[in-house]
């Protein structure tokens, strides 16, 4: 199977000094806020030559010290920490359980995606890369002073994962999973009954842009939107735990409907 081109990997300017990365590889949105001393990367990429290439970029943007912050524990956007030289790395202490816990399995399983597809390149970096661990920091807030500027890092409630981080750089949201543009939630560890309570939180930081972990910025509406669809997915998704529902028809109802939950 061929690459895809990887021309597509470009920086965007989403406020002053606050950039999102768009990456050809899973339509990854990483993300850069510059201040006057340091600057803060939120998330690394899924391998250590992913988190090389986008050190690379960062560098082509800032020479500033770095710091970094990690939304949640799946190998996507962490483990390509390692690929920064000697960082603080921000995440809330569920993330580093979780990245100890199951960063072989999480390895295993992509790696098997890519040699699947012929993607061999990626397989064998996937395969090469031992993820750091992030510091247990954001618990529940950690204010990062970045010289004449200071981002949020808050752990808004549990959705996505139990330990979802978003980074607040004033108009700015990074949510990572908490919210997806151009493809649907990922329900595969999610708190279903907790996740649109947790995006209710994030709509009320008062921004006006939120950069997603996967795909493009997103207005309010469109945020507010996905929440409400998560409503849905959280009422079927008790109906069918109290047994008021079965699980196929409940399914088919869903917003999302080639989406599985857990059960």
């Amino acid at each position: 199977m061929a690459r895809h081109t990887r021309e597509v990997d470009r920086w965007a300017e989403v406020a002053d000094g606050v950039l999102a990365r768009r990456h050809d590889e899973l339509d990854l949105t990483t993300g850069l806020v510059v201040g006057g001393e340091r600057a803060l990367v939120v998330d690394t990429g899924g391998d250590h030559a992913q988190g090389a290439r986008l050190f690379a970029a960062v560098r082509e943007v800032t020479a500033l010290p770095l710091v970094v912050a990690i939304t949640h524990a799946h190998f996507d956007h962490c483990f390509g920490t390692g690929a920064f030289p000697p960082v603080a790395v921000h995440a809330h202490p569920r993330c580093r359980a979780a990245v100890a816990s199951t960063a072989r399995l999480q390895r295993e399983e992509w790696t098997r995606y890519y040699r699947d597809r012929g993607d061999d390149e990626t397989a064998d970096a996937l395969a090469a890369t031992d993820p750091l661990l992030p510091g247990a920091t954001v618990d529940p807030v950690l204010d990062v002073d970045l010289g004449g500027r200071t981002v949020r890092l808050l752990h808004p409630g549990r959705g996505h994962t139990d330990h979802d981080v978003v980074a607040v750089a004033g108009d700015v949201v990074f949510a990572g999973d908490l919210v997806e543009q151009g493809a649907p939630p990922d329900y595969g560890d999610a708190v279903v009954a907790e996740w649109p309570a947790s995006v209710a939180a994030v709509l009320a930081l008062g921004a006006r842009t939120f950069v997603p972990g996967h795909g493009d910025p997103m207005s309010r509406r469109e945020v507010e939107a996905q929440r409400d669809e998560m409503v849905e997915v959280a009422a079927l998704h008790a109906a069918v735990a109290r047994g008021d529902l079965d699980a196929v028809i409940a399914t088919a109802r869903s917003p999302f409907p080639a989406v599985p939950w857990p059960s």
